[in-house]
C-alpha cells in the first residue's frame, strides 16, 4: 500500500450498518435517507452513473480520482443492496461459494 494505512474489508459492513441507521431518517438531514425516499431504481441508476465515472479515471489513469469515485461506488452499491433487502453477508456468502471456482466454469453455472 503506498503508505496509506491498511483498512480491512470490515469498513464496509460498518458503512452498511450506517447506511441502514439512516433508512428512516429525514431526507433534508441526510443524503443517504434521500436516497431511500426515491427508491431503488433510482439508486440503480447512481450506481451506473457511479460506474461509469469509476470506469472513465481508470481508463485515464488518475489513481486518486479513481480511488474517489470506487468509493462513490461502493457507497452506492452498498445502498442499493439495502433498498433490495440484501447485506453485505449475502454477497460476501456468493463470493465464498465462488471460491476456488475458475470464472469460466462460474459463469458456464449459471446457463
Amino acid at each position: 500500500m503506498s503508505g496509506k494505512k491498511e483498512i480491512g474489508g470490515a469498513i464496509l459492513d460498518r458503512l452498511f450498518e450506517v447506511i441502514e441507521s439512516r433508512r428512516h431518517a429525514d431526507p433534508s438531514e441526510s443524503h443517504t435517507a434521500k436516497l431511500f425516499a426515491k427508491g431503488p431504481n433510482k439508486i440503480a441508476q447512481k450506481v451506473g452513473e457511479e460506474a461509469v465515472e469509476t470506469v472513465i479515471e481508470a481508463v485515464a489513469g488518475n489513481n486518486d480520482k479513481l480511488a474517489a469515485e470506487s468509493a462513490d461506488l461502493l457507497y452506492h452499491l452498498l445502498v442499493l443492496w439495502s433498498a433490495r433487502g440484501l447485506t453485505p453477508a449475502d454477497i460476501w456468502a456468493e463470493l465464498a461459494a465462488r471460491r476456488g471456482l475458475s470464472g469460466i466454469a462460474e459463469k458456464d453455472s449459471r446457463s
